[in-house]
């Protein structure tokens, strides 16, 4: 059997002793980071955090699972119904890809057409609604379900984030 990759949830703020735990047990790990300014009183400073907090990947065939989640930090190895949930190479070889290019990234919510969005900047802040097209600019469904009645107004796709 092949090894896949697999995502790795870890506690809060372990997703590098989590990478180094797998490396040093020679499983292939990939950690997305993206820097950050820090910010002290007496200094600041371009820190590496990781893109997706709580996550780190991992290459291995399900049969070593076990030892992955020996690992300190380790919560769990996302499954479905309880079988490992592989991620498609195509996936992980993107994002690796993205964060050894020279562009700027920043991680975003992953929002779908018809998910519910909280308008969270411009005019509308605050304001609830289903996303009905996404893009650069996003269609917002405002609904009075009790009438069956709603209207629909375009914005900003930056503006919204999941509800």
């Amino acid at each position: 059997m092949d090894p896949s990759w697999y995502a790795i949830r870890t506690r809060s703020r372990h997703e590098k002793i989590v990478r180094d735990q797998l490396d040093k047990k020679l499983v292939e790990v990939f950690l997305p980071t993206i820097g950050r300014w820090s910010h002290w009183k007496d200094r600041k400073k371009k820190i590496d955090w990781p893109l997706f907090p709580g996550y780190c990947f991992a290459r291995f065939i399900p049969d070593d699972r076990i030892g992955i989640l020996k690992a300190h930090g380790v919560v769990s190895i996302i499954s479905n119904s309880g079988m490992l949930s592989p991620i498609p190479d195509i996936e992980i070889e993107s994002i690796r890809t993205l964060v050894e290019s020279e562009l700027a990234y920043d991680p975003v919510p992953l929002i779908k057409e018809g998910d519910m969005v909280l308008v969270t900047h411009g005019p509308l802040k605050g304001v609830v609604g289903r996303l009905v097209r996404k893009g650069a600019h996003a269609r917002l469904v405002l609904s009075v379900d009790l009438i069956g009645q709603a209207v629909s107004v375009e914005v900003d796709a930056s503006d919204v984030k999941a509800y």
